[in-house]
């Protein structure tokens, strides 16, 4: 199905979303007699994971890195599919040329973000359903650099985290890269799936049986209807639900999204930098980029920015991002270094109407929002999404493992 084909009248499931999470659901319900379609309001598939083509590169605009890869059901399906495997170690940590830390600084500044993180796992074990950054050391001189890795980690500050979701992660230590994309691999195991691009469904109503949905593109109507929209979009109602769900949109809010922004700078004279390497570019503040020097060997940098700092530079728009990484590169490596980056590309994932925010974290007190978002809703809605995973929220496996959860739920109503 292509964005010129017609929309079905009549489905056994429509699937709402096309990115990880909607293909997941879509591949699972492919292995079935089932009657379904996806759609998708954007004009593209694969959501917040997604490729560009630049430079001669395939570069990843929302998520980068196979999280968990020795137990991430997508690694399996890199190379099958034609694509590369990488298995080059994150630059996480570590800090290019000392720059701006000594070795044993690094060591301070690595067992301070540790003890923090055994802090937040006791509370949460306590149960203390609170902000993260209440359990940060009094006036200690790393918080923050902890908070500018909360932006990379939840794309908000520990004082927006909740302690018992942070602890409920479950990612181990392993982490690859798809080099073409990993938008390009959750691209290709959309290929051959019934979607619909360049539909967005406005309204479900639930009154009925079968389900009437309505799209910018027409009516269908379906027994089941798997939702993975963002939370922000199902928080602030942009696809209505009749009746309304209270319980679902105030989980959305619970779970809301923070915002990790990227900005990818061509880079003059790479072979002075070693491959993957990482630069920060202070200390002191969340506001701050990351800097991954030389990805896969490319003579680029990645630039990374989290939380409120993103939320800003999106706002004032791509020139100001790039000139915010462009001057911290320059504190770092001096005036002569503003001549040898030129942006190539900047994502914008909080002025997106269809994602407005990047991923999901837990607010202070609402923990348990996750599995709330997830519970079927009266009538065969049936929500998936990284948000609604409970130990890989964030990731792109995690919504792909939610929307065969949400799949195998709706098979199962259609049965009864």
């Amino acid at each position: 199905m292509t964005s010129s084909a017609p929309l079905p009248s009549d489905l056994d499931v429509l699937i709402i979303g096309a990115g990880a999470a909607g293909i997941g659901a879509a591949r699972r319900l492919a292995r079935t007699r089932t009657r379904f379609a996806v759609i998708e309001a954007r004009d593209r598939i694969g959501g917040r994971a997604h490729t560009i083509e630049a430079q001669g590169h395939g570069l990843d605009m929302g998520c980068g890195w196979l999280h968990s890869a020795d137990e991430n059901p997508l690694a399996e399906r890199v190379e099958p599919l034609g694509l590369t495997l990488d298995k080059t170690p994150p630059p996480w940590g570590t800090e290019t040329f000392n720059l701006t830390l000594t070795p044993a600084e690094q060591d301070e500044a690595r067992a301070a973000f540790a003890a923090f993180g055994e802090r937040v796992e006791e509370a949460a074990q306590r149960g203390e359903d609170r902000a993260a950054a209440d359990l940060f050391e009094p006036g200690g001189r790393w918080n923050g650099r902890i908070d500018a890795i909360s932006g990379a980690l939840n794309g908000a500050r520990f004082a927006q985290v909740s302690t018992v979701d942070y602890a409920a992660y479950g990612g181990t230590e392993v982490n690859w890269r798809v080099v073409e994309g990993y938008g390009r691999l959750i691209q290709r195991l959309g290929e051959g799936l019934p979607i619909l691009t360049g539909c967005a469904a406005t309204r479900i109503d639930r009154s009925r049986t079968p389900l009437v949905i309505e799209t910018t593109r027409g009516t269908v109507q379906a027994r089941a209807v798997i939702l993975t929209l963002p939370t922000a979009l199902i928080a602030s109602e942009a696809l209505r639900i009749e009746p309304p769900v209270p319980s679902l949109i105030e989980a959305a809010w619970g779970v809301p999204l923070g915002l990790a922004s990227k900005l990818h700078l061509s880079l003059e004279g790479a072979q002075e930098f070693p491959s993957d390497g990482q630069l920060w570019g202070r200390n002191d503040t969340a506001d701050t980029g990351g800097y991954h020097l030389r990805p896969f060997g490319r003579a680029m940098i990645e630039a990374y920015f989290g939380g409120d700092l993103a939320w800003g530079l999106e706002r004032e728009g791509p020139e100001a991002m790039a000139d915010f990484a462009t001057e911290e590169l320059v504190g770092l490596l001096g005036s002569g270094f503003r001549r040898r980056v030129v942006p190539v590309a900047t994502s914008s994932w909080g002025v997106d109407p269809w994602s407005q925010g990047a991923y999901s974290h837990a607010l202070p007190g609402h923990a348990a929002d996750r599995a709330r978002l997830k519970s079927p809703v009266e009538g065969g809605i049936f929500v998936a999404g990284e948000a609604t995973a409970d130990a890989h929220y964030g990731t792109a496996h995690g919504a792909w493992m939610e929307g065969e959860r949400a799949a195998e739920q709706a098979l199962a109503a259609l049965v009864v």
